[in-house]
């Protein structure tokens, strides 16, 4: 019953993105920097990414200011990482406003 939550949160968050967010999905859809990103991404039924990058095993993360000093927001990097996945996280404004620096940081982390 948990992953039919999940994908159903998915899908609402799928419908609901922020400004941010829908600003650097169009930049980063469609493999536009080489890559595949997928929206909502569900992490073994616990957590859902806003961006995953399967082959890269990269996740990006977009925040506003409800995630500062967030408790749960480092729980779930943690466990992210110890599975092997890349965090990288923005702040909402970071990419509103400085979309190309934004992503530069992600093309640099798709090399390696």
């Amino acid at each position: 019953m948990r992953h039919n939550n999940m994908l159903f949160l998915a899908r609402q968050l799928r419908k609901n993105m922020t400004d941010a967010e829908l600003f650097l999905w169009k930049k980063i859809r469609r493999k536009s920097l080489g890559y595949r990103f997928i929206r909502q991404y569900i992490v073994d039924d616990l957590y859902i990414v806003d961006f995953y990058c399967q082959e890269k095993r990269l996740v990006i993360e977009l925040d506003g200011g409800q995630h500062a000093d967030n408790t749960e927001d480092v729980k779930r990097q943690k466990y992210l990482e110890e599975k092997g996945i890349i965090v990288l996280r923005f702040w909402n404004d970071e990419i509103l406003t400085n979309i190309e620096g934004c992503l530069y940081i992600i093309s640099e982390f798709l090399k390696k």
